[in-house]
C-alpha cells in the first residue's frame, strides 16, 4: 500500500480581488503578501515532508517563469504541467490526476491551492493524514475548516455520519450564502469549504467520467498529445480546449456520493480580499496595517500599502489604500470583496492596468515602463545572470540601449559586441538582435523605443531558449 502522498499544486489563477497588487502578470500566489515568501512558496514548503512525494505544479506558460524562479529561491523541485488555456479547476485537476495515475498508480494525491494561508502547517499535515484511510477506501476527501464566524465569502459544507478514520460524509455543499444563511450554517456546525482535496487519482477520474465523459476524453487526449517543453510537460491544446470549462466542485464534488470531509483547524484563509489580508496582518496600536513608504495619521483600522509613491492617509477609518507604480486603489474595507468590479471596468475600457504591472517578469529577468508618449516608450530592463533574450526583430520600431550596470553581450545582425556602463547600442528597425548576460551579476539598461507602434506583440522571435518561438 502506498505510504506517501503526491501533491498537486494549483497556481494558474489571476486573483483579481487583490488588485492592484495581484494581476495576471503577477497573481497573488506569487506576491509577497505576508512576510518574505509568497503563498506559493509557503505551500511548497508546507509539503516538503517525508509524507509527500515530489509535487506536480499545474500552471500556464505565462506563470511558468514565476513558478520556476520561486521554486529555485527555496531550493525546491517539482514537475511542472502547463495548461494551454484556462478551463477552470475541473479539467486542470483531472489532467494532474491522469498524469499522477500514470506515474504511480494507487498513490493518493493531495490537491491544494497555492494562494491560501495556513498558519499551522503541522496541524494541516495531520488533517491530511487523517483523511488517508477514507481516500484509500475510495472516498473523495475534502477539508472543511471549523467556522469562526458567519462568513459570506466562502462556500460551506454540511458534515454527516462518521466514515473511515476521522472523516465524515458530506451531506451537502452550499455556495457563498447571504448573512442570514451563513448565521444558520454556523449555528448548525457547518464547515467552511477550503477547496483542497485528497483522493486516489483513479477514483476522481472514474467519478468525473461518470458525470462528464466527453470532458474526460478531451483531457485524456490533451495528456496523450502533450509534449516536453524545456523541462515542463505541456498539455495538448486541441484536446484541452474541448473540455467543459467547469470547477471541480460543479464537475464532481457536488454530484458525487463519495464525498467525505475532514474537519480542519489550522489557521486557514484563502486571502479572498484586502479585508482578509488586513485581518491576517500585524496591526499598530490604532489597528492599522502599514506596508512600504507610508504615513498614517489620526486614522484607525486601515490597510495602507505602497511599493510606489510615498503614501499618506489622514483622519480616516476602515479604509484600504494600495498604491503601486501605475495604479492606486482606495476602498472601504467592507467593500473590498467588490474589487473585481473595478477590474472588470478597467478591462471593458481596455486599460492595461487591469492585467499587467508596470514591472513585468520575463524568463530572462524583467522590464518596467518608466515613460511613454506619442511615438516613444522608455523601459528599464534587468537581465538576470545567464539570462538571454530571444533572437528577434521588430516591424515598427527602432531601439536605443544604454547600459547602466554590468556587461551586456549584444548581437545586431552580423555584429556581436560587449558593452559596459555608459555605452550605447542602436538597434535599427528590422535589425535582428539579441541581448545576453553571461556574467554573474545582473545587467541593467535603459531602452528608448521609437516607432509607429510600440506594443509587446511587435516581436518576431527567431530563436529562443525559453521555447517562445
Amino acid at each position: 500500500m502506498p505510504s506517501t502522498i503526491r501533491p498537486i499544486i494549483m497556481c494558474g489563477g489571476a486573483g483579481t480581488r487583490l488588485w492592484p497588487t495581484s494581476r495576471n502578470s503577477l497573481p497573488k500566489q506569487f506576491a509577497m503578501l505576508l512576510g518574505q515568501r509568497s503563498t506559493f512558496q509557503d505551500t511548497v514548503m508546507r509539503l516538503r515532508n517525508k509524507r509527500f512525494d515530489r509535487p506536480i505544479i499545474l500552471t500556464n506558460r505565462v506563470h511558468r517563469v514565476l513558478a520556476e524562479k520561486q521554486l529555485a529561491e527555496i531550493g525546491a523541485e517539482a514537475d511542472i504541467v502547463l495548461e494551454p488555456e484556462r478551463r477552470d479547476s475541473g479539467p486542470a485537476i483531472l489532467a494532474g490526476c491522469l498524469i499522477a495515475a500514470g506515474q504511480a498508480p494507487g498513490t493518493p494525491v493531495l490537491v491544494v491551492a497555492s494562494d491560501h494561508v495556513v498558519e499551522d502547517a503541522e496541524a494541516f499535515r495531520r488533517c491530511v493524514v487523517n483523511g488517508v484511510p477514507a481516500a484509500r477506501a475510495g472516498r473523495l476527501v475534502t477539508f472543511g475548516v471549523t467556522a469562526r464566524h458567519a462568513c459570506t465569502e466562502y462556500g460551506w459544507i454540511a458534515p454527516g455520519r462518521n466514515l473511515e478514520g476521522r472523516t465524515r460524509a458530506v451531506e451537502c455543499f452550499a455556495e457563498k450564502p447571504d448573512g442570514h444563511q451563513a448565521a444558520e450554517y454556523l449555528l448548525n456546525g457547518w464547515l467552511w469549504n477550503s477547496g483542497n482535496f485528497l483522493f486516489k487519482p483513479e477514483v476522481l477520474i472514474e467519478e468525473y467520467r461518470s458525470f462528464e465523459p466527453d470532458s474526460v476524453a478531451a483531457v485524456e487526449r490533451a495528456v496523450a498529445e502533450g509534449h516536453d517543453e524545456g523541462g515542463a510537460f505541456a498539455l495538448g491544446q486541441a484536446g484541452f480546449a474541448q473540455a467543459e470549462k467547469r470547477s471541480i466542485d460543479f464537475a464532481v464534488m457536488e454530484r458525487t456520493s463519495r464525498a467525505a470531509v475532514v474537519t480542519t483547524s489550522c489557521g486557514w484563509s484563502d486571502i479572498g480580499n484586502w479585508d482578509a489580508l488586513w485581518a491576517l496582518s500585524a496591526h499598530d496600536g490604532s489597528g492599522n496595517v502599514r506596508r512600504g513608504d507610508c504615513e498614517v495619521v489620526d486614522s484607525h483600522n486601515c490597510f495602507v500599502s505602497t511599493d510606489g509613491p510615498m503614501t499618506s492617509v489622514l483622519g480616516v477609518e476602515d479604509l484600504v489604500v494600495v498604491a503601486s507604480h501605475d495604479a492606486v486603489l482606495v476602498a472601504g474595507r467592507s467593500r473590498t470583496g467588490d474589487v473585481k468590479q473595478v477590474v472588470e471596468l478597467l478591462r471593458s475600457k481596455g486599460r492595461s492596468q487591469a492585467e499587467t504591472h508596470a514591472k513585468v517578469q520575463r524568463p530572462w529577468g524583467s522590464y518596467q515602463v518608466i515613460d511613454a508618449g506619442d511615438g516613444f516608450q522608455v523601459k528599464r530592463i534587468v537581465v538576470a545572470p545567464q539570462g538571454r533574450l530571444s533572437l528577434q526583430k521588430h516591424r515598427f520600431r527602432a531601439e536605443h540601449w544604454v547600459v547602466v550596470q554590468g556587461i551586456a553581450t549584444v548581437t545586431v545582425d552580423d555584429d556581436v559586441g560587449r558593452f559596459g556602463k555608459n555605452e550605447h547600442i542602436f538597434i535599427p528597425l528590422g535589425a535582428v538582435h539579441r541581448l545576453e548576460n553571461d556574467g554573474s551579476e545582473p545587467v541593467e539598461l535603459i531602452e528608448v523605443q521609437n516607432g509607429s507602434y510600440l506594443g509587446e506583440d511587435d516581436i518576431v522571435r527567431l530563436e529562443d531558449i525559453y521555447h517562445r518561438v
